[in-house]
């Protein structure tokens, strides 16, 4: 009686064991939790402090099949649409099943701005929440939500991707950012990644902050952990145009191929232009702005990029391009405030 109790006891230690092996453990970020195999929508949530909570929606997509999380994450900037709908496509159209890995979703970060329809930041504490990582959980609620996401998101990936676009006042055209770090791996990653994105300009960026305790930006906070990272535009004005979108979604794709998280063969972008430098052109005066350019388009130094007028329609300050190059986006509405930006222009020069 003995053995035979010794045997029931091995079994089911054995059972228990082999049960654990073959019955895998879900990919939990806030409230969604993705077994192999499953989509699963939930929030994150952001508790109250001294303004009120907030929550943010997030989809797990999890494979049957092992392989590296992808983050993709939009609206930080609540108005800037195109991302947030291309987001929204891949929620509804990417398959647990057609995955290798695991790919997180965080369509909208900036839930009140994107309700309110305010641009460039939260409402609710007038910050914006591409500014305030890895954020607190004792400050305002862009900093707490900047935390979370950090402890949610970027800790829980392995390559993140970052989308925005033009905002209610601006112009823009399509473009994206390599950040080099000065580590060998991690930018030969991220430039793959950046042309697997496949946007025709690229923004060289070698500025980012470098302290992962201040890293300021999404894309800063997923580098300065090891986590390879690009940010991609595309969308202008708030409009939502289907080219936009589809620009972002495919390139989403494409870098999912070349993580092969999805099967196939990432192409990547030929011959794209290369931004070195980026110089701004902001208002001296509060007025009526007049655009004399338009996005994408070649501006050589010195050309006129637009004037202010008082409310009466005299000319009080006129602006011109510090340098050629493209104009990657332009201030869309006729509201000027002094110190606002009119046109930001790319300079094109090589990678390395």
């Amino acid at each position: 009686m003995q053995i035979f109790r010794k045997l029931i006891t091995l079994f089911l230690f054995v059972s228990a064991a082999l049960f654990a092996q073959t019955t895998p453990a879900k990919f939990t970020v806030g409230t969604a939790s993705a077994a192999p195999g499953e989509k699963v929508n939930g929030y994150i949530e952001v508790p109250a402090g001294i303004d009120a909570a907030t929550r943010i929606p997030v989809t797990v997509i999890r494979g049957n099949k092992p392989g590296p999380v992808l983050a993709l994450v939009s609206g930080a900037h609540g108005t800037e649409y195109t991302s947030i709908i291309a987001l929204e496509h891949v929620i509804q159209h990417l398959e647990a099943g057609e995955i290798s890995g695991t790919v997180i979703v965080v369509p909208l970060v900036n839930l009140e701005s994107f309700l309110q329809k305010v641009p460039h930041v939260n409402p609710v504490d007038h910050k914006s929440m591409n500014r305030f990582y890895p954020g607190k959980l004792d400050g305002t609620q862009t900093e707490r939500a900047s935390f979370m996401i950090t402890r949610e998101v970027v800790e829980k990936c392995d390559y993140l991707i970052d989308l925005h676009g033009g905002d209610l006042d601006e112009s823009l055209r399509p473009y994206s950012y390599w950040s080099k770090t000065g580590d060998a791996k991690m930018d030969a990653t991220t430039k793959a990644m950046v042309l697997a994105f496949g946007l025709d300009h690229i923004i060289l960026v070698t500025d980012r902050p470098r302290d992962p305790a201040a890293s300021r930006y999404l894309e800063s906070t997923a580098s300065t952990r090891d986590k390879p990272a690009i940010t991609a535009e595309a969308g202008y004005s708030g409009t939502v145009e289907t080219d936009d979108v589809n620009m972002l979604v495919a390139g989403c794709a494409n870098v999912m191929r070349y993580l092969q998280i999805l099967p196939g063969e990432a192409k990547p972008v030929d011959s794209p232009v290369w931004l070195t430098k980026v110089d701004t052109v902001s208002s001296d005066v509060d007025g009526i702005f007049y655009p004399l350019v338009k996005r994408g388009t070649y501006v050589e130094a010195g050309t006129k990029v637009g004037y202010v007028t008082d409310y009466f329609g005299k000319t009080i300050s006129e602006k011109h391009a510090p340098a050629g190059g493209v104009v990657l986006y332009v201030c869309g509405v006729p509201s000027m405030k002094k110190g606002e930006l009119m046109a930001s222009i790319g300079e094109v020069g090589r990678p390395d």
